[in-house]
């Protein structure tokens, strides 16, 4: 299995900023993907996530695109799935569709849609997913839940591939979710740290086993914010010397995260040329082992 990694595409709109700019940057710099975070609502100035990540995509040639995580109360599921789908279609299969249950009802609440408890959220997320893949995979696609439903909804052309949904998930109810029917697990390093990552790891790989489904057919990836120098201020950022920091996300790589998104600290330009330079090839030498030995017999 080859490690991948991934680093997030700032979507600030302050003066100066140049996202295109950015977005080639990473590219050249040997990044397999980009990361674009979705939070519309507040008091910054921020471009909009799916205006920045195909302007982005349209822009380079070659770098994956991840949206990590679009907020799912901002789109309904079926509009979402032809915007994946025209997305990928147009960047040649570069998308990765990652999804969130919406964390913030002060954000849903903002701009005047349904905040949902805990329990809606992640059933409203089940929904949504079974929709898109249903939008994707079947003409006048009929759903009836109880968050969503579609009244035969049929978008044109379908998928040229099959488009991987990453969930970043959090609870147990949500990672067995995960487990049953995502492509990858996308939780964030200050939210979910490794002792915990680790134990929700398990229940996801057993939710996947009870699926039916093979060992590995879920990606893990780890969101990690990270600076080259300096120290940390605690276990939920990775800072040190580039020694330091590669033998810290050698752990995550034992863990079973075989792909990372980093969110860097400080000057962006600096440290993402210095994670190109001084992090990548030491990781990209790690050796990997396969969930189906690591869970084998379990």
């Amino acid at each position: 299995m080859d490690l991948q990694f991934g680093v997030d595409l700032s979507t600030s709109a302050a003066p100066g900023a140049d996202p295109v700019r950015d977005a080639r940057r990473r590219e050249e710099l040997g990044f397999d993907f980009l990361t674009v975070s979705d939070h519309l609502h507040g008091a910054h100035p921020t471009f909009e996530t799916w205006t920045l990540l195909t302007w982005a995509a349209a822009h380079t040639q070659h770098i994956g695109l991840l949206t990590n995580v679009l907020g799912l109360p901002y789109r309904p599921p079926p509009v979402v799935a032809k915007m994946a789908e025209t997305l990928d279609r147009l960047s040649r299969g570069r998308l990765t569709l990652g999804l969130g249950a919406g964390g913030s009802n002060d954000e849903a609440e903002g701009f005047g849609l349904e905040a949902r408890s805990p329990g809606d959220k992640i059933a409203a997320l089940r929904e949504a997913i079974e929709i898109i893949r249903g939008v994707w995979a079947e003409d006048y696609f009929e759903y009836r839940g109880e968050h969503y439903h579609t009244g035969g909804a049929n978008i044109v052309p379908k998928p040229r591939r099959h488009i991987p949904i990453w969930i970043g998930s959090y609870g147990s109810r949500a990672v067995q979710l995960t487990g049953r029917l995502a492509d990858g697990w996308s939780p964030s390093l200050p939210y979910l740290p490794l002792d915990q990552a680790i134990e929700a790891g398990k229940v996801l790989r057993r939710a996947e086993a009870e699926a039916g489904r093979p060992p590995g057919s879920v990606t893990f990836n780890y969101n990690v914010p990270i600076r080259i120098g300096g120290k940390a201020r605690d276990d939920r950022t990775v800072a040190g010397t580039p020694e330091e920091i590669v033998e810290r996300l050698r752990r995550f790589v034992e863990a079973g995260f075989t792909s990372m998104s980093f969110w860097p600290i400080g000057d962006q330009d600096e440290q993402t040329a210095r994670l190109a330079d001084e992090i990548l090839p030491a990781l990209r030498s790690l050796p990997v082992e396969h969930p189906r030995e690591r869970y084998h017999g379990r």
